[in-house]
């Protein structure tokens, strides 16, 4: 069941946007996403104000929605232009693959997780992201008969950075990763130069879910 889009839902996402510009997110074509995005239709009608909370929460097969300044972040550190294809690894919500629809990315995006990417294909269909390709998958993987991408954005916490993955950027592209061993990662933005070099920038610490192979049917 999805829930009205009220007044009250709107003011709370005005409230949120204004907490992320107080947290440094500069950028106004993510706060007009997280303005415009009824986020609470991503959750469960019975948690619909947590949407509006900059706080990371469950939702099913034991995934998360992430924290809606880490959604920030990562949008922000890929650098959108209009046009770009982009490989999302943790379709989870479908929330983050909405941001990068709404910026006028070419999405493509791989859950592992048969339950949630059941849920939400049929989400996306119903919030009119339709055009976003949903794919169900092992993300260590990629999906390489769509590559090459312009961007590459992993959503789970990496013990090891995923190579097949690389392979599968643009030369010039960015993949931007949590990754770490521990239970906090350091997010990194990797790009992709000749030959395979790879240019490391860290952007500090977070916390996710874990990046796991295969598929869970």
């Amino acid at each position: 069941m999805i829930v009205i889009d009220s007044h009250r839902h709107k003011g709370l996402r005005h409230k949120l946007v204004k907490e992320l510009e107080r947290k440094g997110i500069k950028n106004q074509s993510i706060l007009n996403a997280f303005r415009d995005i009824p986020r609470h239709f991503f959750l469960d009608v019975a948690f619909a104000d947590w949407a509006y909370k900059d706080v990371a929460f469950p939702i099913d097969a034991d995934q998360t929605i992430s924290q809606p300044y880490t959604v920030a972040i990562q949008t922000m550190l890929l650098e959108i232009q209009p046009g770009d294809k982009v490989l999302e690894i943790g379709t989870g919500s479908g929330f983050q693959a909405c941001v990068l629809s709404y910026l006028g990315c070419k999405v493509y995006t791989i859950e592992r997780q048969k339950t949630l990417f059941d849920k939400t294909e049929l989400l996306l269909k119903k919030l009119g992201f339709g055009r976003i390709r949903t794919l169900f998958g092992d993300g260590f993987q990629g999906a390489p008969r769509f590559a090459p991408y312009d961007k590459i954005i992993v959503t789970a916490g990496a013990s090891e950075l995923p190579r097949k993955l690389f392979d599968q950027l643009k030369v010039g592209g960015y993949m931007v990763i949590p990754y770490g061993t521990g239970d906090v990662q350091k997010m990194l933005r990797l790009t992709k130069g000749e030959n395979n070099t790879v240019k490391k920038e860290d952007f500090g610490d977070f916390k996710f879910v874990p990046f796991l192979k295969g598929v869970n049917i």
